[in-house]
């Protein structure tokens, strides 16, 4: 239902009601348009320095029209406290169980599942930010907690990156399957996909956030930076994968199935924009697993004691575990007791062998995950390199194994060709004749 209204500098505000309001209300909610022709209203939670308010209704009193009527409506309201975030990243958790497990049309989305049945907790991420800003224990099923074990150091990486790489990370997922589910439901309106591409975009902008700038230069807090910042630490950017400047290997894969799903849905087939989900949610956790590796070498190979260093390590491993879990509940178990908040001991080896195991039923590949690179030494780090790099069982070469037979079947091959030409040919047949030959 679309609504305006006037700002304090008289400029013209248009919002639509956020909810539902019963006949005699005396009270509604408006969430205001925000596209490049309109005047922002930031308010929220920010600093009264930050806040802008060109784009708010104007502070005190004034009227709006409903639906275009010629009735205004006299309203008082406080430019402050009552312009409020309706979206949050708290809410991305707290709002999960219905979002997410109960109340869309695909639900339970596959993800969701897969970490719900970990932690047996809805808000998971909600709770594990929460406990660590109060300093408390969480009580999940799995991967427990104890912040109590922290100071501010651990606990302040603990909060900032389990908002991002465990909020923040699954509500991208949420917002590709919320397009895939507009996208299957049946509508009779014109353009019935716009909605779906909207949610598709929903999701690119909280996997890339918008100190990215346009072509992914800035520098940003969420995951196409984590992306970048992990790729330099494991040799895995640019397009080939191989260098450690330049853009995710990661995030370039990721964006070519963004733009594949938008094509899809654009189009309609929501089977192949599935697809495209799948594989993006896989290859988002690619940096995750990278972020484990680098702090258990960090502890384990350079000593690293510090409480920041093991929190990363501990929030990393939180972000990923649910997903080895769902391949090898053992294997998770090992790389929590190595990781886990309040760990007593570290062991990178156990750790990388633990992920190397599933990382095909993780989606993943060695050549994704690459290894803990050292730049000085132009070399990856003892006990730290590439699952695929120089590879061996037995003291025997399995990539010349592999070449070895691949070779000798060819040479097989190609006996068995002369032989069956050589047939051919004393038969009176031959496979290759010469054009001007005229054949009866």
């Amino acid at each position: 239902t679309p609504i305006t209204g006037l700002s304090g500098n008289n400029r013209a505000v248009f919002g639509t009601a956020l909810e539902s309001a019963s006949a005699g209300a005396s009270s509604i909610k408006i969430q205001y348009v925000v596209d490049d022709s309109s005047a922002p209203c930031f308010v929220g939670g920010l600093a009264s320095a930050d806040q802008v308010h060109d784009g708010c209704l104007a502070d005190g009193s004034g009227k709006i029209t409903i639906s275009g009527q010629e009735v205004e409506y006299t309203y008082t309201y406080d430019v402050d406290s009552d312009n409020k975030n309706a979206r949050t990243i708290q809410g991305f958790s707290t709002g999960a169980q219905s979002k997410m497990f109960d109340d869309c049309p695909g639900c339970p989305y596959k993800d969701f599942e897969e970490f719900y049945n970990y932690y047996g907790e809805f808000d998971y991420a909600n709770q594990w930010v929460t406990a660590a800003l109060s300093g408390e224990s969480t009580s999940f099923t799995n991967g427990n907690a104890d912040f109590n074990t922290y100071g501010n150091a651990g606990r302040r990486e603990a909060v900032k990156k389990g908002t991002a790489y465990m909020s923040v990370w699954m509500y991208v997922i949420r917002e590709l399957e919320d397009a895939i589910d507009d996208c299957n439901v049946e509508c009779n309106i014109d353009n019935c996909n716009e909605d779906a591409v909207h949610a598709w975009d929903e999701g690119v902008a909280f996997y890339a956030g918008a100190e990215e700038g346009s072509d992914g230069s800035g520098s940003g807090a969420l995951l196409y930076s984590l992306a970048d910042k992990r790729c330099a630490n494991f040799k895995t950017c640019g397009p080939e994968g191989d260098s450690v400047s330049g853009t995710s290997n990661i995030n370039i894969k990721i964006f070519s199935e963004f733009a594949a799903g938008q094509m899809n849905l654009n189009l309609g087939n929501c089977d192949a924009a599935r697809v495209n989900k799948d594989r993006i949610s896989e290859l988002m956790g690619v940096p995750l697993v990278q972020g484990v590796y680098r702090y258990a070498h960090k502890i384990d190979n350079l000593g690293d004691s510090s409480e920041k260093s093991k929190a990363e390590g501990a929030v990393f491993a939180a972000a990923i575990l649910p997903r080895l879990h769902a391949c090898s509940p053992g294997a998770a178990a090992t790389v929590y007791e190595n990781m886990k908040v309040g760990a007593t001991s570290t062991s990178l080896s156990a750790v990388k062998s633990a992920f190397e195991k599933n990382l095909v039923c993780m989606g993943m590949t060695g050549d994704d995950v690459g290894g803990v690179y050292d730049v000085d030494a132009g070399a990856f780090f003892l006990g730290a390199a590439p699952m695929n790099e120089n590879k061996t069982s037995g003291g025997v070469n399995i990539l010349g194994i592999v070449l070895g037979s691949v070779l000798g079947g060819v040479a097989l091959i190609a006996m068995f060709g002369f032989l069956y030409m050589m047939k051919r040919e004393k038969a009176g047949n031959p496979m290759f004749k010469n054009p001007d030959e005229v054949i009866a």
